[in-house]
């Protein structure tokens, strides 16, 4: 029985990643507020060496403005319902067109055109049609609707690169005012921790790549915090390459409750979406999901060991200046 090859009519890289950054501006629009290159980057799974020339077709097709800045950033130049989808693929695949005969070299008589060259120049222009009568407010739309979980899966998805649900807590040795004080102070106190993570522990002995197979955070991403120290909830993003060009993600929220007037827990939750092997092959899923329990782990052991290290060298540095100790 032979097999057949499916027909391929999906987005290039460069597409595709116009469209998520196309649609994280969309999300944000209404906000007001301008996003980081490494936002986008983050929030929508797109290279941070690569954002930037996304954006940048964006930028230069007049669909997305640019202010530089400590308050800079980058916004929709029109209403997301004023932005078609088939501007934004246009913006980085270049026109919407067949490149090349259907049918490639044919007979003799084929020389100027093929019997199905009007057939796919039609098809052609009915997927723009679909694709220019579709706004960015709608992609907006439907993308909420996934996060909430409402959105109806079709029966003809294409499912992504399976991703381990997984979740873990610690316990901290601090009020959780003092640990909410110090998550909110930026995302570098938070990156040095992860970059600081028992790399021996999140390799699992040796990964199929070799010693340093797994790689190093390259971001680390805090999305808008919400409640207070009691219950305080931030969006968590982070990423690792390795060295050779691949790439652990984990995506969830970074939870601190408190449990008391000395003590507070951090709980970490999310989705780990596993590297692959040097080969190209998906790892075993028994490894995958050891790897996200230990990557979780580790990331928060080095947070509340960090925590607990700057409370104490604190203390000594208030010891040793108050007037007692003179």
């Amino acid at each position: 029985m032979s097999t057949l090859a499916r027909v391929d009519v999906t987005l290039s890289k460069r597409g595709s990643y116009a469209a998520a950054a196309a649609i994280c501006l969309a999300r944000a629009f209404a906000s007001g507020r301008p996003k980081k290159l490494r936002e986008i980057a983050a929030e929508m799974d797109i290279p941070r060496t690569y954002v930037s020339q996304i954006v940048g077709d964006l930028v230069h097709a007049g669909l997305a403005v640019s202010a530089f800045g400590r308050d800079g950033g980058h916004r929709l130049a029109r209403p997301p319902e004023l932005i078609s989808v088939a501007e934004v693929i246009e913006a980085a695949e270049g026109p919407l067109a067949s490149q090349r005969c259907a049918l490639g070299d044919g007979p003799c008589r084929w020389h100027d055109v093929c019997p199905m060259h009007e057939t796919m120049s039609r098809a052609t222009a009915s997927l723009r049609q679909v694709l220019a009568a579709t706004t960015l407010a709608v992609l907006a739309e439907r993308d909420a609707a996934i996060a909430r979980g409402t959105y109806p899966v079709p029966a003809d998805a294409h499912p992504h690169a399976a991703a381990i649900k997984v979740s873990d807590s610690v316990q901290v040795e601090l009020p959780a005012y003092d640990v909410a004080a110090r998550l909110s102070a930026g995302t570098s106190w938070l990156t040095a921790q992860a970059q600081a993570c028992d790399t021996d522990e999140l390799k699992i002995k040796v990964g199929p790549g070799g010693p340093g197979w797994l790689g190093q955070t390259i971001a680390v991403h805090l999305g808008e915090a919400t409640g207070d120290a009691g219950d305080l909830v931030v969006p968590f993003i982070w990423e690792a390459s390795g060295t050779a060009g691949l790439f652990t993600r984990f995506e969830g929220q970074l939870q601190l409750v408190s449990l008391d007037s000395e003590r507070s827990e951090l709980r970490l939750s999310g989705f780990y979406r596993p590297p692959l092997s040097r080969a190209g092959q998906a790892l075993t899923e028994a490894f995958v999901s050891r790897l996200a329990r230990a990557s979780v782990r580790s990331f928060l052991r080095r947070i509340a060991r960090g925590l607990e290290q700057d409370q104490s060298a604190a203390a000594e540095g208030e010891k040793r200046t108050s007037p007692a100790a003179t």
